[in-house]
């Protein structure tokens, strides 16, 4: 129960700090950013001046009218954002992008926001891998790892630390991972229809996403004079199309009433966002859990993972 009423103190009593910090010359991009957390977060950072926000989106016209949306909203000109095509189930796709980032004169933070929520299962045909753990874990993951060299470059000429963020989710917490305990690679099991949780599924992919975000950190320290901060930030629930299923007809009456109650708006869920790869981050969030712009202090609240994943 502690988790619940934390999480409703979270939601309830908090209020997420304004982003008031500058982000002038800096270059950003953000994934899955032509609406809800991301759109917001890109409008923050370009009323903070930044030099350069890049828009990573599957469908392109869908960025475009982003992009419109935040110059009109923000006056900010044209040259300020760039839309950039991205499709985290597509391995073209995000070699390719990753490809970009190197062209890049300089790259001083990414949040790699793009992800999916759904109860239905589906398998991507690329990757095998069921769509959650494809999408929110792996291919975030990947995106990361392309992005790295790029951001220690910038790190290294500007002589300041650069920022990865990942957006995770608090839920992990309270991820059961039964598929777990079935022997066999992880992977596999968990993209066995058979016995695919669905209703935990979103859960689990955020918590091997977790782990994954404190390995990648524990192999780059910082303080190796091309540092870059890597961490996981919960914007908490909000209110956003990540909710966009088709539901039942009681489902339908119930769940706009706990929204309306219970979730932050995107604007609101967006300043953790922002916080997350603020220029002035301190070194403590390297390979930690951020919830309420805050670093959570126990990092053992979720189940144990896995000891190989093949």
């Amino acid at each position: 129960m502690g988790f619940f009423f934390t999480l409703l103190r979270s939601q309830l009593f908090t209020k997420l700090p304004y982003p008031t910090w500058s982000f002038e010359g800096q270059t950003v991009v953000i994934t899955g950013s032509n609406t809800g957390l991301g759109l917001e977060a890109a409008r923050h950072i370009v009323r903070l001046g930044a030099g350069k926000v890049i828009l990573a989106v599957r469908t392109i016209s869908k960025g475009e009218k982003a992009a419109e949306n935040i110059i009109e909203s923000t006056h900010a000109t044209k040259s300020v954002l760039e839309v950039w095509p991205l499709d985290l189930s597509d391995y073209e796709s995000i070699k390719a992008f990753g490809t970009r980032l190197q062209t890049l004169d300089r790259l001083d933070a990414l949040i790699q926001n793009a992800g999916v929520l759904t109860d239905h299962y589906k398998l991507e045909k690329e990757s095998g891998l069921e769509s959650h753990i494809a999408i929110n874990s792996v291919s975030a993951v990947l995106i990361g790892l392309l992005a790295l060299p790029k951001l220690k470059e910038t790190a290294h000429k500007t002589g300041t630390r650069t920022r990865l963020s990942f957006v995770g989710s608090d839920l992990h917490f309270i991820a059961a991972c039964k598929e777990a305990e079935h022997d066999g690679s992880l992977f596999d099991v968990l993209s066995d229809e058979k016995i695919a949780n669905m209703s935990d599924r979103y859960r689990v992919s955020k918590l091997l996403l977790h782990y994954s975000v404190q390995e990648l950190a524990a192999r780059s320290p910082l303080d190796s004079g091309d540092d870059v901060i890597i961490d996981d930030v919960t914007p908490g629930a909000c209110d956003s199309d990540l909710f966009r299923d088709e539901i039942g007809w009681l489902r339908s009456i119930i769940q706009p009433m706990i929204v309306k109650i219970f979730a932050r708006t995107t604007e609101v869920g967006s300043r953790a966002l922002v916080h997350g790869v603020r220029p002035q981050l301190e070194p403590e969030a390297h390979g930690r859990f951020l919830m309420d712009c805050k670093v959570v202090p126990d990092q053992r609240m979720g189940p144990e993972p896995a000891e190989t994943v093949d």
